[in-house]
């Protein structure tokens, strides 16, 4: 039986993103899907996030772009830090020989981000178009890693845009028990020191809502986002102290 819903919009290099609105709903198997083709350039990107669409395809696939309702979103102020994670968060803390860095191997964080499948999915989706993209945007100041180093070696980290006052996160990896985790943690840290109220999750994991994030409508996220893209970004450096956020004891 032929199906009455309309294809999928295709876009050219350059061309507007539909309304977020017209996405592909639940009759058609890919809730926000909104549309596909185009280009992964800077522009282009920092259109897509600055609306509240993201790219998220497989290496068979063409450029998808998707804008789901509900969305995950942590607010930084609800992140929960339980007990145990908080006492390895100390003991982090006062290793010497463990730190964070933002920006300093963000190419080796998203490659490694890209060894990880997404939401239990089989292969990645963090393809080589994506990864030069991304680097790109983060060239342009747009995309940022926060890593976990233990010993001088990189042991998990995230990768995440950022457009004014508001985070996008994207992927994360570990090599060693909790470093993605600490990682996000320290991503949180500095959101509060930077007054960030809201991290877009995009999907919804037992993970991130154990964590304190949660579904909000689309019209909630969007109205978020453009209050909050126009300010001033903030200097994507980590200073030790901003772990005070979240431990109020640490000096």
């Amino acid at each position: 039986m032929k199906s009455s819903h309309p294809p999928i919009p295709w876009l050219e290099n350059g061309q507007a993103f539909p309304n977020v609105n017209l996405t592909w709903d639940e009759a058609t198997g890919a809730p926000g899907l909104l549309a596909a083709g185009g280009s992964l350039d800077v522009e282009t990107l920092l259109r897509a996030y600055s609306s509240g669409i993201f790219p998220w395809y497989s290496g068979d696939q063409p450029v998808l772009w998707w804008s789901p309702t509900p969305r995950m979103v942590l607010d930084v102020a609800d992140f929960k830090l339980h007990r145990s994670f908080k006492k390895t968060i100390e003991k982090f803390r006062a290793n010497t020989a463990c730190e964070i860095r933002i920006d300093s191997s963000f190419r080796e964080v998203i490659q490694s981000c890209s060894a990880s499948p997404r939401g239990g999915q089989s292969g990645t989706w963090i393809v080589n178009e994506m990864i030069e993209a991304y680097v790109a945007l983060h060239q342009a100041g747009f995309a940022h890693s926060v890593e976990t180093w233990v010993d001088g070696q990189l042991q998990g980290g995230l990768y995440c845009v950022s457009i004014g006052h508001y985070v996008f996160g994207e992927s994360m990896f570990s090599r060693s028990s909790d470093s993605s985790k600490i990682a996000l943690a320290a991503l949180v840290a500095f959101c509060r020191r930077h007054e960030i109220a809201h991290i877009d999750c995009q999907q919804n994991t037992k993970h991130l809502n154990s964590l304190g994030a949660r579904e909000i409508p689309r019209s909630e996220f969007l109205s978020q986002l453009q209050n909050h893209i126009t300010r001033i970004p903030p200097d994507w450096k980590f200073d030790p102290l901003y772990w005070q956020q979240l431990i109020p004891s640490v000096t």
